[in-house]
């Protein structure tokens, strides 16, 4: 990707209008066809009412600055960063509160989540969250092979799988720890589980990183330069104004919760505290505010299986923040946008899973005295032959206790639709070639 264009400068243009074009730059609007674009993207667009480019970006910027508030957190200039509260932020903010049942009614989120089954939704949420925003770092392993490492609960083979084991331990660890406020001592915990054996000095985990350190953000695919942090020696006072913000110790600034959620994430992002896994601990503290602030279904999303579809968009909101007088509009807008993508995907899921469960029913004339994680295995089976479980994998997917997850393994073979087998001193139960044929064969 390439580095936006820095808008030009408001003050500069103003100081070369006259009387009659400063009246032409009165009067704007913040959004340009409902959308709050960056200067890279006006430039190339054609200006209304004979206006040149120039002095249509500042009859933009001089609404939304008007529309600004500044928010209790600096950026390295120790220049308040600002939000303007525009109508795409207000609608976005209303359909996530409506998606997470926050006015009054179940939401169909509530329902969704009731109807699948907590437990093994929670898994398989915990599990996608932790290896895409794994791979949003460079983690390469596949899916399937990080969610059988996860599930069998065997170690890591590599530095990838220990950061996606990393993050699925980190994530399991948020549910707890949203029940404390946000201290330096918690930021430091979550790292040090985030970076657990894939740091090159073990030393620097769960501590900031020093000037010696050097660390810059390069652009996505190149060695360019993108953001420079603060200072190292300013880190833990940013630190604490941050941890004011993140525990709503700033009762002059009342923000939407999911505001100050978003922008805690930015800002562990932009100040960049320690070595490696900044994003990592950013994501996650992310899912610690939601939860902490009262959107406990957040944790059957997954953002960063979002992100990873669309990394660039991700870095640029970050940069075009920056790029534009630390207008965190650009952030907030991007990730509301991710966190409604989050909630679609997470729909859509379900609504699979739902259907492939009836179809599933349907093959079996008499399912009743099947129980929904038989049916959810089965379903899995139908679409991996060959594929092997077992009483640790069932036990992990369905958060059930071992001698549960074995009588489900068990039952399922006593009816033919899995084979025992062994592999070494373990058992494991092998999803049969032929099991719809088994099935239709229990109709008889």
């Amino acid at each position: 990707m390439k580095m936006p264009v820095s808008p030009p400068r408001v003050d500069d243009i103003l100081d070369r209008l006259g009387e009659e074009r400063l009246k032409a730059v009165v009067g704007g609007r913040p959004l340009v066809e409902g959308k709050y674009l960056h200067w890279d993207n006006i430039r190339h667009r054609e200006p209304p009412n004979e206006l040149t480019p120039e002095e249509w970006w500042v009859k933009i910027k001089l609404a939304r600055d008007s529309a600004s508030e500044a928010m209790p957190l600096l950026d390295k200039s120790d220049r308040p960063f600002g939000l303007a509260y525009v109508a795409p932020l207000r609608q976005g903010l209303h359909r996530i509160d409506q998606s997470f049942g926050m006015t009054g009614s179940s939401s169909d989120v509530q329902e969704m989540v009731s109807a699948h089954g907590r437990s093994y939704l929670l898994t398989n949420s915990l599990m996608e969250e932790a290896i895409r925003s794994s791979q949003l770092e460079g983690a390469s392993t596949t899916r399937v092979r990080a969610k059988e490492m996860i599930r069998e609960r065997r170690r890591p083979g590599d530095k990838s799988e220990r950061m996606i084991l990393n993050n699925f331990r980190a994530m399991e660890r948020i549910e707890e720890l949203a029940r404390e406020e946000l201290t330096s001592g918690l930021v430091f915990e979550l790292h040090r589980i985030l970076v657990d054996g894939t740091l090159d000095d073990a030393e620097k985990a769960g501590v900031f990183r020093t000037a010696e350190d050097r660390v810059v953000v390069e652009l996505l695919h190149t060695v360019e330069t993108a953001h420079v942090p603060p200072a190292a020696a300013d880190l833990p006072d940013r630190m604490e104004r941050l941890l004011d913000f993140a525990n709503q110790e700033t009762p002059d600034e009342w923000l939407h919760p999911v505001l100050r959620a978003v922008i805690l994430h930015f800002m562990i992002g932009y100040d960049h505290p320690f070595v490696d896994g900044n994003g990592r601990v950013a994501r996650a503290l992310f899912y610690w505010a939601m939860l902490r602030y009262g959107y406990p279904l957040t944790k059957y999303l997954s953002i960063s299986r979002v992100l990873r579809e669309a990394p660039v968009q991700y870095a640029r909101a970050y940069l075009h923040t920056e790029t534009d007088g630390s207008d965190l509009t650009y952030f907030v807008d991007h990730q509301i946008q991710v966190i409604l993508q989050s909630i679609e995907s997470l729909a859509r899921y379900v609504d699979r899973k739902a259907s492939e469960t009836r179809v599933l029913e349907a093959d079996i004339r008499d399912s009743s005295d099947l129980n929904p994680r038989q049916l959810r295995l089965l379903g899995h089976a139908l679409r991996n032959p060959g594929f092997e479980y077992t009483v640790r994998s069932h036990q992990s997917s369905h958060r059930v206790v071992n001698n549960t997850a074995r009588a489900d393994l068990v039952d399922l073979v006593d009816r033919g639709l899995l084979i025992r087998s062994m592999r070494g001193r373990r058992h494991t139960f092998i999803a049969p070639r032929d099991l719809r044929t088994r099935l239709r064969a229990l109709e008889s």
